[in-house]
């Protein structure tokens, strides 16, 4: 790859990581919304799910669009994972900014009410679980903006590497001699 094409790469996959963050952040707040909302929280749900094959879907069109109908299996795997890096890092500033300015403890309240609720109470106890959510709950609770952006941030470059490897392989086209 000469390095204009991976400048073209690049450039590709950033735009194409933006999108997917919008994705991915539309997924976030109907998950923070759908701890009220039941169809809120299959959105957030949904827009996970699709997540990858929209990368795909957007390879295919930097395939189509930039390369003429032409990708080898390993540009195609350095676009994913850039992809997911970028989309990443934007989630990963939403998640903190979410966290340091907007939240106020707001996510860590809806924990407690739903293990302390009835229900929630009973389902804990029959498998034997309430001291564990509870220490999940202080952990949780000394956990910092950063330490959520971070987390997110890591878990979505391990995701790429991961879910790159099929997506560049089913999207893969060389040419025919």
């Amino acid at each position: 790859m000469t390095p204009i094409e991976y400048k073209q790469l690049k450039a590709f996959a950033r735009q194409d990581g933006a999108l997917l963050s919008l994705m991915w952040i539309g997924g976030f707040v109907c998950y923070i919304k759908g701890l009220t909302n039941p169809s809120l929280g299959l959105a957030a749900f949904l827009l996970i799910i699709i997540s990858p094959f929209f990368a795909a879907s957007r390879l295919r069109h930097f395939r189509d669009a930039a390369l003429e109908g032409v990708i080898t299996f390993m540009r195609g795997y350095a676009y994913t994972i850039l992809t997911f890096f970028y989309a990443g890092l934007l989630l990963a500033v939403a998640i903190y900014v979410y966290f340091a300015f907007m939240d106020q403890g707001y996510l860590l309240g809806m924990f407690q009410s739903l293990i302390h609720s009835e229900d929630g109470a009973k389902v804990l106890e029959m498998y034997g679980m309430q001291g564990d959510m509870e220490a999940g709950l202080k952990e949780l609770s000394a956990m910092r903006p950063i330490d959520f952006a971070l987390n997110m941030l890591t878990f979505n470059i391990t995701t790429g590497l991961f879910l790159g490897l099929p997506i560049a392989a089913l999207m893969r086209r060389e040419l025919k001699n």
